[in-house]
């Protein structure tokens, strides 16, 4: 859906070998069903057709701005839509086309959801990741070498009024801690499974490795 309401960040964990283990924490809705499935892909579908609508209408107030040919509409669209078109956008100001195009393209390419993750790989460290707020730009990642990892722990800090808890990483040599899932600092209850999970996988084999 292009427009829906906020989503409570949910947990999901990958452990693809015993020496691997990711947790994604999202505001992305599960797809679990068919019909959030069919409406997930509906979705994606009507964004790109907006975006080609969008990117069509500059073009052709472009040629029709500099009496340009729109014999590729005709080509693509057929004569019919390509009049039609022409027709709707020749009297209509650029003031009005532009920042309408712009707006139609934003919301196509913005994501509607937040998605961080932590993975954990035993004996080589941590990588944290953001997703970033449209399709066109990176990721945030940050990888921390597991000889840098002093401790890793929950801690608790005042937002306004309210005590929120977060993760972080002790990494040697910063003042910083870094914050692991920084904008949707999800409920104790994720982090601590996080927490667990994350140490478990990072040192437990270490561990074992000593006591053998």
């Amino acid at each position: 859906m292009l427009f829906s309401a906020p989503v409570p960040p949910t947990l999901t964990t990958f452990a693809p070998t015993p020496s691997t283990i990711s947790f994604t924490v999202s505001t992305r809705p599960l797809s679990s069903t068919l019909p959030a499935k069919l409406s997930n892909r509906l979705s994606l579908v009507l964004k790109a057709l907006l975006g080609i609508l969008a990117i069509v209408a500059l073009f052709t107030k472009y040629r029709l701005q500099t009496s340009k040919s729109t014999a590729l509409l005709s080509f693509v669209l057929g004569c019919t839509l390509e009049h039609k078109l022409c027709a709707a956008l020749r009297d209509v100001s650029w003031k009005y086309v532009l920042p309408s195009a712009v707006a139609v393209l934003y919301l196509v390419i913005h994501r509607g959801y937040t998605e961080e993750s932590l993975l954990a790989l035993r004996s080589l460290g941590l990588q944290t990741r953001t997703s970033s707020r449209t399709y066109l730009t990176p990721a945030t990642t940050r990888f921390i070498p597991m000889t840098s990892i002093q401790d890793i722990f929950i801690h608790e800090a005042f937002k306004g009024f309210e005590v929120r808890f977060y993760l972080a990483v002790v990494v040697r040599g910063e003042e910083d801690v870094v914050v692991v899932f920084p904008k949707l600092m999800p409920r104790r209850e994720v982090l601590e499974e996080v927490w667990r999970g994350a140490r478990a996988c990072l040192y437990e084999g270490a561990e074992e490795g000593k006591g053998g």
